[in-house]
């Protein structure tokens, strides 16, 4: 039987979720025109106002590692809540077929790997696949406009190249904006793509180029689903520590098959995986010497390989080299 101070603690707890900035019973993923409310594409500084800004400096305020036991429960229910909602869209869309892009957040839209990449995922778009990525700047966001130009003509996905290069990086004047410009040109069509992007991170603005997002407060969370939700295939980009550790921990549930197979591992940029951050030689060496098995391994500069390469992994004729 509740006590009646049991039942004040409860009134206070209801109380408290209903009055947080953000949706702790939500039955779906984000748009980004929920998460960007309040944004004025015209107004770079109206971000300040906005729903997923306002949210992050709530997050940041209250601590990462927050001590109110009721604002983390809020953030659990928040993120189960995304947990939920991340299965349903994978009753509309086929997990086999969600391919993610891994990669730097700090990647600029005037680097050539930016246009590989939004030509890569454009093309694998396209061919059926769902591209994943966790949702940021950089190569994520490469990632996203690839999928949103989608049965457009090459030409425009450098139209909208050009629109976005007077702001090369999420820390210029006008990222944001020069996004919301090539959208209102170039609007959806019928193709989808997955970001998952956290709050975590927040000082990094989410794409508006992903059309389902799902923000998590829980950074553990996010990068768990980013890598066993690409059970089509896991690409890595160029970058730094974040893409080091997604790359083992792949490689870690290929090993041991923990979903019951392997997904392929491609290596996109041939010098940067051998020469600058040597991993690639690494992986390999631990496949040959049996430290890792069922390591599905592809090192590659060309675009059109890694489409052949999913696309076989998907009909089943990719096999485990070595």
């Amino acid at each position: 039987m509740i006590t009646s101070a049991g039942y004040d603690e409860l009134k206070d707890t209801m109380a408290f979720l209903e009055q947080v900035p953000f949706d702790v019973s939500r039955k779906s993923l984000y748009s980004a025109e929920e998460l960007y409310e309040g944004f004025c594409p015209d107004d770079e500084s109206s971000y300040e106002c906005c729903f997923d800004n306002m949210v992050y400096q709530r997050y940041a305020s209250m601590g990462h590692h927050t001590s109110s036991v009721k604002e983390l429960l809020a953030r659990t229910l928040h993120d189960h809540c995304i947990h939920t909602a991340l299965a349903r869209f994978f009753k509309e869309h086929d997990h086999r077929r969600c391919v993610g892009i891994m990669g730097g957040h700090a990647l600029l839209r005037t680097d050539d790997a930016y246009r590989k990449i939004a030509l890569l995922s454009k093309r694998l778009t396209q061919e059926g696949f769902i591209m994943l990525s966790g949702g940021g700047p950089g190569a994520m966001e490469a990632t996203h406009l690839g999928a949103w130009m989608a049965g457009r003509d090459d030409s425009e996905l450098d139209d909208a190249l050009s629109m976005m290069m007077p702001s090369p990086s999420f820390r210029d004047l006008g990222w944001l904006c020069s996004a919301f410009r090539v959208i209102a040109k170039y609007p959806r069509g019928e193709y989808v793509s997955l970001g998952i992007p956290t709050w975590l991170y927040g000082h990094e603005p989410s794409t508006p180029f992903a059309t389902h997002i799902a923000k998590f407060f829980e950074n553990s969370l996010r990068e768990d689903n980013i890598l066993t939700l690409a059970f089509g295939g896991t690409i890595y980009a160029p970058g730094s520590a974040g893409t080091l550790q997604e790359i083992f921990q792949e490689a870690v549930q290929n090993h041991y098959l923990s979903f019951g197979f392997a997904s392929p591992m491609i290596f996109l940029g041939r010098q940067f995986w051998t020469e600058e951050i040597p991993v690639y030689p690494l992986v390999e060496h631990l496949m040959e010497t049996g430290k890792y098995k069922n390591l599905l391994l592809t090192l590659t500069d060309d675009i059109g390989e890694i489409i052949s390469t999913l696309k076989a992994h998907c009909s089943g004729r990719l096999e485990v080299k070595g």
